[in-house]
C-alpha cells in the first residue's frame, strides 16, 4: 500500500507548512501530494508551486471540481503540469454538488450526473491522446458547440502542445453505487471520501473486482496521539461541515454516504443541528465510532494495528491528511 499526503484546500489563507510537509512527505518515500479546492483556493496553482519545490513525487488533485473547468481547460492545466513536473502529475476530479455547482460557479446541476461526467472524461482523454481534434456529440459537454446562440463557426482543434503522456491518470471522487461503478469503467483510480475497510459493500460490487493497476485512495485522516476521543475531534469537525454544510437539506452526498453507512439518524441529526446554526452541537452528535472507522487516530500501536485492516482491503494508496511530521514519520515506519 502506497502513502500519500492530502493537504486539502487553503483557509483564510496560504499554509505555510505545505510546501515543508510535501517536501518531508517525499523524504520519507510518500509516493504522492494531493490538493483541492472547494469555493476559495483552487487546485493546480499550490500543486504548481509544491512541484517547483520537490523532485520524485507524484502530484495529484483530489479533487478539481469540474463545474470550475471546461473538460479541455482541465486537460491543459493537467498536461501542463505533467511537463513541468517532469511526467509526475496525476488528475483527481469531481463533480460536486448542486450548492456548490449552482450558488459559486454559476451553472446547473446535471440532470444525469452519470452522463455529465462519461463526457467529461472522454473530453479530457482525448486532449490527452492528441490522436485527431477533439470532437463529441454530448449532451453536457458537446465540442465543437453548436448550440443556437452559437456562431456557428466552432471547429474540432488538437492541443498545439503535444502531451507528455497520453495515458496521465485520471481518478474520480465518487460516492454512490453506480458512480462507483462507472468510476471503475472509464478512470484509472478512484478517490473514495470516507473509506471504512470493514464495509467495502457500502459502494457496492465494483470494489470487488477491480482492473490491474486500478488505484483506490482514501482520504483518512491520521494522528498518534494518546487520547483517541481528542485525536477524533478534527476528523469531527471535517465531518460536521461536509455532511451539515456541503449540500442542501434535501441534497446532500456526503449525509447520505454516512446514512448507507449505517448511521441514517446521526446524519439527520447533524444536518438539523449545523442548519440551525449550532456548528459545535453538530460536530459532537457525530458519533466516535463513525470518525474511528474512517480515520487512524490514537497510540502507535492502535494506529499500526488497525493499518492492517487497511492493507487487506482493495486500497491502494492511503492520503494521509496530516499537518504533523512526526504522524507523517510513524506512519512511513508502520507502512515499509
Amino acid at each position: 500500500m502506497r502513502l500519500g499526503l492530502a493537504l486539502g484546500y487553503w483557509g483564510r489563507g496560504p499554509d505555510a507548512a505545505h510546501v515543508p510537509l510535501a517536501q518531508e512527505a517525499e523524504r520519507l518515500g510518500y509516493d504522492s501530494v494531493w490538493t483541492a479546492e472547494s469555493w476559495g483556493s483552487d487546485a493546480f496553482t499550490p500543486l504548481t508551486w509544491i512541484a517547483a519545490r520537490t523532485s520524485t513525487i507524484k502530484l495529484g488533485t483530489a479533487v478539481a471540481q469540474m463545474a470550475a473547468r471546461s473538460p479541455v481547460t482541465t486537460a491543459m492545466h493537467a498536461l501542463t503540469l505533467d511537463h513541468l513536473s517532469g511526467g509526475r502529475m496525476m488528475l483527481g476530479l469531481g463533480l460536486s454538488g448542486p450548492q456548490v455547482v449552482e450558488g459559486w460557479y454559476g451553472r446547473p446541476f446535471p440532470a444525469s450526473p452519470l452522463t455529465a461526467t462519461r463526457e467529461y472524461v472522454d473530453v479530457v482523454r482525448q486532449v490527452l491522446r492528441r490522436t485527431a481534434p477533439v470532437s463529441l456529440e454530448g449532451r453536457f459537454h458537446p465540442l465543437p458547440y453548436r448550440g443556437p446562440d452559437g456562431t456557428g463557426l466552432g471547429k474540432p482543434l488538437k492541443p498545439i502542445t503535444h502531451p507528455l503522456r497520453a495515458r496521465l491518470p485520471v481518478l474520480l471522487g465518487a460516492e454512490g453505487p453506480r458512480n462507483v461503478a462507472q468510476t471503475v469503467r472509464i478512470a484509472d483510480g478512484w478517490l473514495p471520501l470516507y473509506w471504512a475497510p470493514d464495509r467495502p459493500e457500502v459502494y457496492g460490487d465494483a470494489v470487488r473486482d477491480l482492473p490491474a493497476g486500478f488505484r483506490v485512495a482514501p482520504m483518512v485522516r491520521v494522528r498518534v496521539c494518546d487520547d483517541v476521543a481528542e485525536g477524533l475531534l478534527p476528523v469531527k469537525a471535517m465531518l460536521g461541515f461536509y455532511i451539515g454544510g456541503m449540500g442542501h437539506a434535501s441534497r446532500n452526498f456526503h449525509a447520505d454516504l454516512m446514512a448507507r453507512m449505517g448511521y441514517p439518524e446521526a446524519a439527520l441529526r447533524v444536518q438539523e443541528l449545523f442548519l440551525a446554526g449550532r456548528r459545535e452541537d453538530a460536530v459532537r452528535a457525530v458519533p466516535d465510532a463513525f470518525a474511528d472507522e474512517i480515520s487512524l487516530v490514537g497510540p502507535r500501536a492502535r494506529i499500526a494495528k488497525r493499518l492492517e485492516a487497511w492493507r487487506r482491503g482493495p486500497v491502494t494508496d492511503l492520503l494521509a491528511l496530516s499537518p504533523d511530521p512526526c504522524t507523517l514519520r510513524v506512519l512511513a515506519e508502520l507502512n515499509s
